[in-house]
């Protein structure tokens, strides 16, 4: 599970370099996120198409799953094809392949549908014996549960990668949170109910891994469901896909024309305060925002505070919040430890987290971020609060993965350190940036000619 930082530009270079930092390891992360994705998601689809066929032995063997000797390594061929045919699709254009996404979308939706509904009659005439279990209902109680959603959580990726397509978005400042917000919630009520019903039809111990649903089906005697079901999962991992693979592919080549044809502009301003400007192929043109839309003359609670000084105060209190969120959730997750410990680390948690939640509300938020992106975008509801609980779920979250999954991400996290170290920072585009600010930008864009997003 890899989550997203907020970093605040500066002008000075120094800031500018820590920030490419993060979101080098920000990008880094993704790339792993994307991949174990997409790979688990193609790795699923053979099982699938086996029960099509009838069973593993009748899938052809070009496509059947082999075992390398000796090495225990499992190839998948099928996999690896439907990789090269979604990543080629995804290549054309996003804008040519929403068809075949309506579409198998669509089938998608009508089969958990059908499972849903189906699921729901087997269950009332059996009794939901899946849940008729010699532990109780909630065998693993409230940990195990966490645990578990935190294992699962690549099954909501593809939601945030709608972002990275927004120059595909008419009205980007509107639909992508709609549209994120609406299909999470859409996608979150399927999974739930469909695991309901199947865990209802079956114990989540007896459960085949790889084809959970039409196996369900199957032991209950309905055959052509099971064979309906695993058409849908087929479709339904191939939906799945490209929104692992989305991220990955180049850029639509409508954003990349629009890239390459901006101007790398240079801004010189004379003692009349005129800007003028010249073109220039080294020095692209960064914009921070101007002091006069930043700074405002009164705070809350009586509190004037320069910008730099908000930002320290801002600084510290969100670190305090993110080591108090660490520390309640490593107690709340550590059975093991000492009551008295326990105690002691959610004490101190909780009053790291309150004095942040307290410094942060009293501290205004910059102005600037009114004209992010552009007018009237999003603007993330219940600031400091609603942040504040998500970094606590999502460090709970973090808190209850396995030890194997920290080791292999730190090595991916500390290989992609390297390469920043060695290769990044000295061919970045932005190590001669030059810094105007917001309202000098926009009379540039416009003595110029062009129209700086």
């Amino acid at each position: 599970t890899y989550k997203f930082l907020v970093v605040s530009l500066s002008t000075t270079r120094w800031i500018l370099g820590s920030s490419c930092s993060v979101a080098w390891l920000i990008g880094w992360a993704l790339i792993l996120e994307y991949t174990i994705g997409g790979s688990t998601v193609a790795r699923g689809i053979s099982p699938n198409l086996a029960m099509i066929f009838g069973g593993e032995d009748c899938l052809p063997a070009i496509l059947a799953r082999h075992q390398i000797p000796g090495l225990d390594i499992v190839v998948d061929p099928c996999a690896a094809v439907l990789v090269f045919i979604v990543t080629g699709l995804l290549c054309i254009g996003v804008k040519e392949s929403t068809f075949a996404q309506g579409i198998i979308t669509t089938v998608n939706v009508f089969v958990m549908i059908f499972v849903i509904v189906a699921g729901s009659y087997l269950c009332f005439k059996t009794g939901w014996a899946g849940y008729q279990l010699p532990s109780g209902y909630f065998p693993y109680g409230v940990d195990g549960m966490l645990a578990g959603s935190a294992t699962v959580f690549f099954a909501y990726i593809g939601f945030d990668s709608v972002a990275s397509m927004a120059e595909e978005v008419k009205n980007p400042q509107r639909d992508l949170p709609l549209g994120i917000g609406l299909s999470l919630l859409l996608c979150c009520l399927l999974y739930m109910m469909v695991s309901v019903v199947i865990v209802g039809l079956v114990p989540y111990y007896a459960m085949d891994p790889d084809t959970p649903i039409s196996s369900a089906f199957a032991t209950h005697g309905i055959q052509w469901a099971a064979y309906l079901i695993a058409l849908g999962a087929v479709m339904a991992l191939c939906s799945t896909l490209m929104g692992s693979i989305l991220p990955q592919v180049p850029l639509p080549s409508s954003l990349q024309e629009r890239i390459c044809s901006a101007p790398f502009l240079r801004c010189e301003e004379n003692s009349s305060s005129h800007v003028s400007t010249s073109i220039s192929t080294k020095q692209p043109l960064l914009c921070e925002p101007d002091d006069s839309t930043v700074e405002k003359k009164e705070a809350r609670w009586g509190w004037v505070l320069s910008k730099e000084n908000r930002r320290k105060f801002a600084g510290w209190s969100i670190m305090f919040i993110c080591i108090g969120n660490f520390l309640i959730s490593y107690a709340a997750s550590s059975l093991l430890l000492p009551g008295l410990l326990r105690y002691s680390l959610c004490g101190v948690g909780g009053l790291l987290l309150l004095s942040g939640l307290i410094v942060l509300s009293c501290i205004d938020q910059d102005d600037a971020r009114h004209s992010f992106g552009h007018s009237g975008g999003f603007i993330c509801p219940l600031v400091p609060l609603l942040p504040i609980l998500c970094i606590l779920i999502n460090m709970y979250l973090l808190v209850n993965l396995g030890a194997g999954t920290w080791a292999r991400v730190s090595v991916w996290l500390f290989i992609g350190v390297l390469v920043y170290v060695f290769y990044g920072r000295r061919h970045s585009s932005l190590a001669n940036a030059f810094y105007v600010t917001t309202a000098h930008a926009d009379e540039i864009g416009r003595s110029s000619g062009y129209s700086l997003a």
